[in-house]
């Protein structure tokens, strides 16, 4: 089947003549009718608009002209990311007919790689979640076992890919939302630094955190889909300006004295056993092809997470003051006056968990507890960012779980946040210092799917890669697909 291939494979084929772009296009459409009333990973579905690149590609392939690097594939995108023409919702009620008028940068560039867009995929509202269960629209299943949850917020990008609905997906990871996903769905998520993705078009959650990376089968094409939306942005001031390698052009290289840290502050109670067990036969296997492994301590990571939900729901009351109902967007029917229709639009059209961070972040913004809770979050993650940094004067990369846990239950934490925000634990840390990192199947633990995560210095994605790729083809997680 078509739908079961890598996207590298997929573009051989179409540049053979072997199979046509609308061919591909047409197996994933039958993949999604099969399927995706049990995963429901779509919030919406852009076939005209693929078939119509689809037969744009085949013409190009006619012609004998020349193929972008993702000729043919069909790629699902997040539903925060702008998309000209298409709506974008952010799974919430408050943005349910917008419709952008402008594509964001990394859709631009998925396009001019010849990337088919064939649809917008699921998510926690405004990407406030660890389970896809805070959509205003459905609920998100994983591909694994369909009574759990794929992980999120881009769980639907997740399970896209997982589920074989899309060859690759993109993602936006603000405090592990491509990992913690990609672990729970047993496919490859990465993180890239902050700044190598421009986030322009990426309707903002926490602006000094939100990262987008790709969501892949495999760590051949997330090196594929990085060549072709990394770089730097003029419309995006953070966005970085450096010499871009060829990131496929490192796998396959030896990891042989490649020093991994393994922090002992990761390693503590809270890990289920199965997914600790995972991760140790992965640390042996990285062993065996000649990395060396060391204990190492980032002695702030305890504080990571009180830190991650102080800044980014602080970041979140100021970017979602913008949803008033007078610009764009939901407006309520009934109002009197204009603080009437403030209230009353974000109270209809936000969902609980965007308001109660709305709510926690105006609070440590407010007057009297600005210097207590937000002025002192800035220092901690000043203090998380140097730990990282001493670091990574011992070691050249860092191994940890992705998640302390396996995919869980629907519903089972959807009443209890604190609980549901554990999920985080291990790949918060990653975005309040800014490096990158990349989760990638290694085992299963009750029949779901482990996620190990490699966490890199600063523009380091080529080594994070190499070894991923290494332990991938050692490995061979990465061919074991959910029978669904």
């Amino acid at each position: 089947m078509l739908y079961e291939l890598t996207a590298k494979e997929i573009k051989a084929l179409i540049e053979k003549k072997e199979v046509s772009a609308k061919e591909v296009v047409e197996s994933y459409f039958q993949r999604i009718e099969e399927v995706e009333n049990k995963v429901e990973a779509y919030l919406t579905l852009c076939r005209e608009e693929a078939f119509k690149k689809a037969e744009e590609i085949d013409e190009k392939v006619k012609r004998g002209e020349n193929l972008g690097e993702l000729a043919g594939v069909p790629v699902a995108i997040k539903d925060n990311m702008c998309t000209e023409g298409i709506r974008t919702t952010c799974a919430s009620r408050i943005l349910e007919d917008f419709i952008p008028p402008y594509d964001a940068t990394v859709v631009e560039r998925l396009k001019r790689a010849d990337a088919i867009i064939i649809g917008k995929t699921n998510m926690d509202e405004f990407a406030m979640g660890s389970s896809t269960e805070n959509s205003a629209f459905k609920k998100t299943r994983n591909p694994w076992d369909l009574e759990t949850v794929p992980g999120g917020s881009s769980g639907g990008s997740a399970a896209s890919v997982s589920a074989g609905e899309a060859c690759m997906a993109l993602g936006s990871d603000t405090g592990g939302s491509i990992r913690q996903p990609a672990s729970l769905c047993g496919i490859v998520g990465l993180k890239p630094t902050y700044g190598l993705v421009s986030r322009y078009g990426l309707v903002a959650f926490a602006s000094s955190l939100d990262q987008i990376g790709p969501m892949t089968k495999d760590v051949s094409d997330c090196a594929l889909m990085l060549n072709v939306i990394a770089g730097k942005d003029e419309r995006d001031m953070t966005s970085v300006l450096f010499d871009k390698p060829d990131y496929t052009s490192f796998l396959g290289m030896s990891i042989k004295g490649v020093r991994i840290g393994i922090p002992k502050e990761f390693y503590k109670e809270g890990i289920e056993e199965g997914v600790k067990q995972r991760i140790m036969e992965a640390l042996k296997t990285l062993e065996d092809l000649g990395a060396k492994i060391e204990e190492i301590s980032l002695s702030y990571a305890d504080y990571a997470l009180a830190t991650y939900y102080i800044i980014a729901p602080a970041e979140a009351s100021s970017n979602l003051a913008r949803y008033d109902g007078i610009r764009y967007g939901y407006l309520t029917e009934n109002y009197t006056d204009l603080r009437e229709l403030y209230m009353k639009t974000r109270s209809e059209g936000f969902g609980r968990e965007v308001k109660r961070r709305i709510m926690l972040g105006t609070y440590v913004l407010s007057s009297g507890y600005y210097d207590a809770y937000y002025k002192k979050a800035l220092k901690v993650r000043t203090l998380i960012k140097k730990d990282f940094d001493k670091a990574f004067g011992k070691v050249d990369l860092i191994v940890t779980p992705t998640s302390p846990t396996v995919a869980f239950k629907i519903g089972e934490k959807a009443e209890d946040p604190l609980k549901m925000y554990l999920a985080d634990i291990f790949t918060v840390p990653v975005n309040i210092a800014g490096v990158p990192a990349i989760s990638i199947p290694c085992g299963f633990s009750d029949g779901l799917p482990v996620g190990l995560q490699i966490i890199g210095k600063p523009l380091d994605e080529p080594n994070i890669l190499k070894v991923s790729y290494a332990y991938e083809q050692a490995s061979g997680y990465y061919r074991l697909k959910p029978n669904i």
